[in-house]
């Protein structure tokens, strides 16, 4: 348990109807109520109550702003600890005032992600749910946030407590049989040992089957669109953005550098890269987005090779084609508005229908179709239930793989007769791998790195 009270600005800085100071510790309740003039002593309110007055600053009675204030007592709160909210009027005059005169009067200013570090500390959620709550913050799109909500509420969690309850029962089996080999304990057997690891594996595989696609969600695919000066690149973000990002002429060469836009695509987030034109060019400024264009490719999950078919194959499409037919590649046939005049069965040497998708980005014709073609490659064909729980942690990802290594050298071990002795050393570390991810060994370096991340007053 922490000693200290630390403050911190809740909501974003800047112009907006209300700003939010929140304020959390032993000394919360009266530090604020120190300040606080009102009907009702916060000293004496009940807890998840609202209360109206003004902040003062009790050395020379000055109103610094008109606020409701919310108490929550321990441990029913966010952090388990005392908790107080105060609302002054939205703006950076009001909050830096009331945030100033709370530090003056021996509150501390809270480190970045320290709620939620004490949320933790404090035995109110595990470490997993702690670096969901990021995950919420950061979304960027509805099924990310739906699966970063699952996971504050417990999701991957609840799966993996199991699996280390019947590890941990094992172990004490284990244990009785090299301390007491002379009872000749018959739980303690290969067998044992192989059926328990064996279950526990085939929950861990579950949980990593669906580690690709949860990560997808938390993070996104980098999709980089490619084609020919004049193809529709620009076009084709601006129709997926639903809004224009990129200048789009007729005048080829038009984008020279890389524009960025993340997006949601059916629930999918992607992080678009709208690429210079590749061809061959004698403009130093076009050259130089060439090569970065090229780069992006070499760096990209998803790959959308715009083709216009309104124009016959261009030599530097066919080489882009040859290049790309084994990289997650959709080939766009664009401009579908304007009159045929691409050999279609150029194209479909190399690709396949389901990866070849029809539509005009300026019409918006066929967007429905790049979804479909996208889920196919990530999600085959569509993200699946809303009640699967899904792993999207890198370090998750990382301790689950650990754990399971270790499980099946214990297998191993069990198979070849060694001892269970040696055999405990395995079924422990798995043990130890999967407390990693719920923060049960976690070091306080971890830690740090983990809540770094957290934004102030969260």
């Amino acid at each position: 348990m922490v000693e200290d009270t630390i403050a911190a600005v809740a909501t974003a800085l800047g112009e907006g109807s209300i700003a939010v100071v929140r304020v959390s510790g032993p000394e919360a309740v009266d530090t604020v109520a120190g300040v606080f003039r009102s009907k009702t002593d916060l000293r004496s309110a009940a807890s998840h109550t609202v209360h109206y007055g003004w902040i003062r600053d009790p050395e020379n009675e000055q109103v610094l702003d008109e606020v409701l204030v919310t108490v929550m007592r321990a441990p029913r709160s966010f952090t388990a600890e005392d908790v107080v909210e105060v609302s002054t009027h939205g703006g950076m005059v009001a909050v830096k005032s009331v945030l100033g005169l709370l530090l003056r009067r021996g509150i501390r200013m809270a480190e970045p992600g320290e709620f939620t570090k004490r949320a933790f500390l404090n035995g109110r959620i595990d470490l997993a749910q702690a670096e969901a709550v990021i995950d919420l913050i950061r979304s960027k799109s509805e099924r990310a946030f739906q699966l970063a909500r699952k996971q504050a509420e417990g999701s991957v969690s609840k799966r993996i407590v199991p699996i280390r309850s019947s590890l941990i029962e094992l172990l004490a089996h284990v244990e009785v049989n090299i301390d007491y080999p002379e009872h000749d304990v018959a739980e303690v057997t290969a067998g044992v040992i192989r059926d328990t690891c064996q279950s526990a594996l085939k929950q861990i595989e579950e949980l990593l089957r669906t580690a690709d696609e949860g990560k997808i969600l938390r993070e996104g695919i980098v999709t980089a669109i490619v084609g020919r000066p004049n193809a529709g690149k620009s076009s084709l973000l601006n129709a997926l953005a639903r809004e224009n990002k990129a200048i789009v002429t007729d005048i080829p060469g038009t984008t020279r550098d890389i524009v960025e836009e993340t997006i949601s695509l059916g629930g999918i987030p992607l992080r678009l890269l709208d690429t210079a034109g590749i061809r061959e060019t004698s403009d130093v400024v076009e050259r130089i987005g060439v090569e970065r264009s090229r780069t992006a490719l070499n760096e990209a999950d998803l790959i959308l090779l715009v083709i216009n078919r309104n124009e016959p194959l261009h030599e530097d499409e066919r080489e882009l084609l040859r290049q790309l037919k084994d990289r997650s590649t959709i080939v766009v046939v664009n401009k579908i508005d304007l009159p045929a005049m691409l050999d279609l069965e150029e194209v479909k040497k190399d690709y396949a229908n389901d990866r070849i998708v029809f539509l005009s980005a300026k019409e918006g014709i066929g967007l429905d179709e790049l979804e479909k073609a996208v889920s196919q490659i990530f999600f085959s064909g569509s993200v699946e239930a809303a009640d699967l729980t899904y792993v999207s942690n890198a370090r998750h990802i990382a301790l689950l793989h650990r754990a399971k290594s270790s499980l099946e050298d214990a297998v191993r071990a069990a198979d070849e007769g060694i001892p269970v002795d040696l055999t405990q050393i395995d079924i422990a570390s798995a043990w130890e791998s999967l407390g990693e991810i719920l923060g049960d060994a976690a070091g306080e370096s971890l830690l740090d790195e983990i809540f770094s991340k957290f934004c102030l007053g969260k």
